[in-house]
């Protein structure tokens, strides 16, 4: 892939403090009140103010066409990097010819664009976490379960609790965590799932009216974020569970902190670990390397699509970690 002048690929000793100073980094999080997505963000702000890097941090307010206003505002005033958490994914081939006309460097960040947007432009970078692997470990969390505590043999029926249908991360949470399950021999029954769009108040009420229609059939909660399956917890609770005997298996992805809680007061069967930390840290050294046209070096290497290390790569992959305890 041909590279701009601007663009600095080789792997060298991270530059700190004043020397990103003349980095000017615009960065957008698709909506502020996301509970994970506030995490990543603190982390991109207190890494910027420790380095004397120039940021501003908007809200896309879960609005594309006010996301890509943001972008136009950025580039008009002259930022020098973007980092950008796109409202709508599939959206992101219209601030990638933004970002590229202007020959800006742009690090898309925790909301996968799809393979053919990130070739259009050789500024463009993603930074996130490999989504097949937090739906592999979900169901790994259910495995381990079952096997414990159910007879050989037993069918688990199962809800599932969707975040939003056009992202990358819900898709490949849904697909693979099943598939773990199966791929241990463990028979399923989907009895239900629908999006509750990451939300935890949504999933509440998709998971009240799944108890007054199946009931005790239910045996397993799948969610994609914490969040929901925070929300479906809350309405678990009203129906009776976690009191005795009567518990109901819940998983999640992202370890939040109040997760993080549930799963010490045991309402929360297991997580798992979506490093926002090391997200975070990887955009901002990302996005500031590369306005202030110096070597990368991030948490991670480079890597290619699959991700496998790659200097000449234009991915960043945060791995995930189960969390149970």
């Amino acid at each position: 892939m041909k590279k701009f002048a601007f663009l600095f690929i080789a792997l060298a000793v991270i530059c700190t403090g004043g020397a990103f100073a003349q980095a000017k980094v615009g960065v957008s999080i698709y909506k502020f009140d996301d509970t994970f997505m506030s995490y990543v963000r603190g982390k991109i702000e207190s890494e910027a103010k420790a380095a004397g890097t120039t940021i501003s941090v908007q809200d896309g307010q879960g609005d594309q066409s006010k996301q890509n206003d943001i972008v136009d505002l950025f580039l008009t005033q002259g930022y020098n990097s973007l980092a950008i958490n796109m409202v709508e994914p599939a959206s992101a081939s219209v601030v990638i010819a933004k970002a590229a006309k202007k020959k800006v460097p742009l690090v898309l960040f925790n909301r996968e664009p799809g393979d053919l947007d990130l070739a259009k432009y050789p500024g463009v970078y993603y930074v996130g976490a490999k989504a097949q692997e937090s739906g592999t470990m979900e169901g790994q969390i259910a495995v381990n379960y079952w096997k414990a505590k159910k007879p050989a043999g037993a069918v688990m029926h199962y809800v599932m609790l969707i975040g939003d249908p056009a992202n990358t991360d819900a898709k490949y949470r849904t697909e693979f965590s099943i598939k773990a399950v199966e791929a241990a021999g463990i028979k399923v029954e989907k009895l239900a799932e629908d999006t509750a769009m990451w939300q935890r108040g949504d999933a509440q009420n998709k998971m009240q009216a799944w108890l007054a229609k199946f009931g005790d059939k239910i045996d397993f909660v799948f969610a994609n974020n914490d969040d929901m399956a925070l929300g479906a917890i809350e309405a678990l609770k009203a129906a009776g569970y976690f009191t005795g005997s009567k518990y109901m298996p819940v998983v999640g992805v992202d370890a939040t902190p109040p997760a993080l809680d549930a799963l010490k007061q045991g309402t929360l069967l297991g997580t798992v670990l979506n490093d926002a930390v090391n997200q975070g840290k990887a955009t901002y050294d990302l996005a500031a390397q590369l306005g202030a046209q110096k070597p990368i070096k991030t948490v991670a290497p480079l890597a290619n699509k699959d991700g496998k290390a790659d200097p000449n790569g234009h991915y960043v992959w945060v791995p995930y970690q189960m969390v149970t305890k």
